[in-house]
């Protein structure tokens, strides 16, 4: 017999979209945690209808098929309520009322005018663990701000330091490629509500949890953050190079493109012997990596050089056997073909209620005895609307 989830009995209701705050429920789901997603009549999370792509080519109910929308929302249930009108905020209150756990992420203020703010849920529920993520946090004056993954990025000071030095080809400040102050919050934010279940363990009390983007992102500046305060000298971005250590960057082979990060001496050492650059590690330029550091221009082409001379697969091979750090620069489909992306299981398929399957990406989460139930799809647009009304209705 299975052993239960680490989180099973958990009442969550999810009162977000998009991304930050369903990954943090999706999260608790993937954990054991019976999950309620409260959405728009008609039209859903927003991100039902953040397409194409799809999940399938032509879907029969488009709303349950966006790719975004599969991406944060696995595991849940969902009833879609009007929190506008007097039933649907009695509704969740109800739900409230039996819940540990409410995500939301509307704009600070918002949910008050409906009476589902958390001084009026405390009310009903003294024990309920109530996070709210925005952009900018409850306080502060830009508090009533709208904010996203990508302003945030910029707002925080991530782009200043993403993408090429400014002169060189293509330079200039970039985003990530993923939204990552929104998952960075998402996890954050689950942090601080399994705490706050953890307190409460002792209080008897909820509590409410204020997370912001901005919040998240300027503690994620973290060595790069401190490096300011303790200098004074605002950093610039340096492209694939790490301003601490060196080598470290990306390096044109004959065939591709390889990521290196020489961490140490002792690593510069065998980087060395392994690429026929011997004569290196007893140059005096070279030989620490302060010294290396201050010589950047004289070494850099000496490494391009021999790079250019092998193949990705010649390099990683040597370099791997040496104990150096590196790697290919994988396209998304040579990751999911990568044999330890395999090994790993990080790739799921989930069956859909019709019994058709779909390929997702798994949870990174292993844990020695707790199964994780990230096999599971995500809800069809109210598919459980009728079992909430009278609250919350157990898991079948």
């Amino acid at each position: 017999m299975m052993p239960p989830a680490a989180l099973q009995g958990l009442r969550v209701l999810d009162l977000s979209r998009v991304l930050a705050g369903p990954m943090a429920a999706q999260i608790l789901a993937d954990l054991g945690a019976d999950v309620i997603k409260i959405e728009r009549p008609g039209r859903g999370d927003d991100s039902r209808e953040w397409a194409p792509p799809m999940m399938v080519p032509a879907p029969q109910s488009p709303l349950d098929e966006s790719v975004y929308f599969w991406t944060c929302n696995r595991g849940k249930r969902s009833a879609t309520v009007d929190i506008a009108s007097a039933d649907g905020q009695a509704l969740v209150a109800r739900l409230a009322r039996e819940a540990d756990v409410i995500i939301e992420n509307y704009k600070a203020g918002t949910l008050a005018r409906y009476g589902l703010d958390y001084e009026s849920l405390r009310a009903v529920n003294p024990r309920l663990v109530y996070c709210s993520i925005t952009g900018f946090g409850q306080t502060g004056p830009y508090s009533d701000r709208a904010g996203y993954d990508t302003i945030i990025q910029a707002l925080g000071g991530l782009m200043s330091i993403t993408g090429d030095p400014d002169g060189a080809p293509g330079g200039g400040p970039r985003k990530s490629g993923l939204a990552v102050v929104d998952q960075m919050t998402a996890l954050y934010s689950v942090i601080a509500v399994l705490a706050a279940l953890q307190e409460r363990q002792v209080s008897g009390q909820g509590q409410w949890v204020d997370m912001s983007l901005l919040d998240v992102q300027v503690a994620a500046l973290t060595n790069i953050g401190m490096n300011y305060l303790a200098s004074g000298k605002v950093p610039g971005r340096m492209g694939n190079r790490l301003g601490t250590v060196y080598p470290s960057d990306n390096f044109q082979c004959s065939d591709g493109e390889l990521m290196l990060i020489v961490g140490n001496d002792m690593q510069f050492q065998r980087f060395c012997s392994v690429m026929g650059l011997t004569e290196l590690a007893s140059d005096p330029r070279f030989a620490r990596n302060s010294d290396r550091l201050a010589h950047v221009a004289e070494l850099e082409p000496l490494l391009r050089k021999a790079f250019a001379q092998k193949t990705v697969a010649e390099c990683e091979a040597l370099l791997s056997e040496a104990g150096v750090p590196a790697a290919p620069i994988n396209n998304i489909e040579q990751v999911f073909d990568d044999p330890q992306v395999i090994s790993r299981k990080l790739l799921r398929e989930v069956r859909r209620p019709d019994g058709t399957v779909a390929r997702t990406l798994a949870s990174p989460i292993r844990m020695s005895r707790s199964p994780m139930l990230d096999d599971r799809p995500p809800p069809r647009l109210g598919g459980h609307t009728a079992d909430v009304q009278e609250g919350w209705p157990p898991l079948t």
